[in-house]
């Protein structure tokens, strides 16, 4: 992922939205712990200049993004949509020609998957945080990681590709940085989901 311009794609952006927040809390697997990997990477990509794009699924009817992600506190553009995929024409003409993406989100056999498949086929590198994605089911959870790593996607962590991006800890902005990540990431059910399933 180093050397080009990265980009941290919020899918669905957690669609807990305000009225709808009373049925996806509940109904998503590690929900919070989604929300909590999704804010410290935006807060890493925030300190690294990175260009964050978040998408929001129908919000007339499935309401706004959580306040949780804080995204007007950093001025990230929302955009809505009707696709699964966040590749409609604003998003794409808003992240320009990335060399990769970083994609995390819900849920992860619609929007999550949709997505990586058509980045991929734009040629873009496309990273998936597996502890900031889930779905309702975790069986679908885990096809989605399956396909989307057998179509060429990276599965990665949210620490992981925190560290990926620094680089080293000689970064003008490794402290800054690390401090988002210092406590130990929540429990995403990844553990488990490897263990059910490899």
């Amino acid at each position: 992922m180093a050397g080009g311009p990265h980009t941290v794609s919020k899918l669905r952006v957690y669609n807990s939205k305000s009225h709808f927040s009373f049925h996806c809390r509940p109904s998503i697997k590690y929900f919070d712990a989604l929300v909590k990997i999704s804010k410290r990477l935006i807060d890493a990509a925030n300190l690294l200049d990175m260009k964050i794009i978040a998408t929001e699924q129908y919000p007339q009817g499935l309401g706004h993004a959580v306040s949780e992600l804080e995204l007007a506190k950093h001025n990230i553009p929302i955009f809505e949509k009707k696709r699964f995929s966040m590749c409609v024409p604003p998003v794409i003409e808003a992240l320009g020609s990335p060399k990769s993406v970083i994609l995390c989100g819900i849920e992860a056999h619609a929007c999550v998957l949709q997505t990586a498949l058509d980045m991929l086929e734009k040629g873009i590198d496309v990273h998936v945080v597996a502890d900031a994605v889930s779905s309702r089911s975790q069986t679908d959870r885990m096809f989605a990681l399956r396909q989307m790593e057998r179509a060429g996607a990276v599965l990665t962590t949210g620490e992981c590709v925190t560290l990926s991006l620094l680089g080293g800890a000689d970064h003008p902005k490794f402290r800054e940085v690390q401090k988002t990540i210092m406590e130990p990431a929540p429990d995403a059910g990844l553990v488990q989901y490897l263990q059910e399933y490899s």
